[in-house]
């Protein structure tokens, strides 16, 4: 697994890539603009070449953005569904300006109206984005959630359903956000555990639409269905937790990013996390013979 962590770009784009660098990130996730905004001045073309030769100069392994966390692509309230959908389209352009691979987001949330009316308008908002971006490389990955509230995608089931009924499953894949995982009610701690919950993913998602992961340990105890991050080997998961997930081979060309929480010296938190994550490692990550993946593909589903 390429480990990283998620960089913050106040200092600018380009310094993020040399911030990740710096702390030992093979792989860093940004958001492109502010989190907690909805609009934001277009990124300046000289600043996105400036951040694609930082990536290649420092070496990084991946990149990935995270949608900001305003959109909702499945909200029944049109006015909010319109400017989601907007939101989506744009932050899926900036992220093919950077020439980031892949853009992280939370599927949304039915707000009382149903996980299958959610679920279809999810697909529907997702349809729309790709018919707007045409011949855009970058990937939309939908993020597990916890499962708190009427937030969609919580089972491997929810988000297989949304990959197998939008118009062009190679634009979209899966983030797995192992606290999320944790806090739905999938314990992986020990090695049958761990071996069920990549059945389970498998005969579902599929191993091949998993493109990146968000490595957290939980404050919250198992089927909690709260999104409280904590330091790697601190929380609820424990060192057990992400063990058998940094060794397992098939991951090993799979960007794994920190979205732990931070301290007052800065970044000193993530470094000691991916000093620790890299403690468990039993060998040297190696990239997959003949391509990134060796499980089968899986059926479509065709039901909730």
């Amino acid at each position: 697994m390429w480990l990283g962590a998620h960089i913050g770009i106040a200092e600018g784009l380009p310094e993020a890539v040399v911030t990740g660098h710096e702390i030992g990130c093979e792989a860093i996730q940004i958001f492109s603009k502010s989190p907690q905004m909805w609009g934001s001045a277009p990124i300046d073309p000289a600043n996105a070449l400036a951040f694609r030769e930082a990536v290649v100069r420092e070496g990084l392994r991946s990149c990935a953005v995270h949608q900001s966390y305003l959109p909702n692509l499945a909200s029944p309230k049109k006015a909010l569904l319109t400017r989601s959908r907007k939101t989506f389209v744009d932050e899926l352009r900036r992220a093919e300006q950077l020439a980031v691979p892949a853009l992280i987001f939370h599927p949304g949330a039915h707000i009382g109206e149903g996980v299958e009316a959610g679920l279809r308008r999810i697909v529907e908002s997702i349809d729309w984005g790709i018919g707007e971006t045409p011949g855009i490389a970058c990937r939309a990955l939908l993020e597990n959630a916890a499962g708190q509230g009427s937030t969609l995608g919580s089972t491997f089931e929810e988000l297989a359903w949304v990959l197998d009924h939008v118009s062009d499953r190679k634009r979209v894949g899966v983030a797995i956000d192992t606290c999320h995982l944790f806090a739905s009610g999938v314990d992986f701690r020990t090695d049958e555990q761990y071996a069920a919950m990549i059945a389970h993913l498998d005969a579902t998602v599929g191993l091949r639409a998993v493109l990146a992961f968000h490595l957290n340990d939980s404050k919250a105890p198992l089927g909690a269905k709260l999104d409280r991050h904590e330091n790697i080997g601190k929380g609820e998961l424990g060192l057990e937790g992400f063990r058998r997930l940094v060794n397992d081979r098939q991951w090993d060309s799979t960007p794994g990013y920190l979205e732990t929480p931070m301290g007052d010296d800065g970044y000193g938190a993530y470094q000691q996390d991916l000093k620790t994550l890299r403690s468990l490692l039993t060998r040297v990550p190696q990239p997959a013979p003949g391509g990134r993946r060796t499980s089968r593909r899986r059926a479509p589903s065709s039901a909730l």
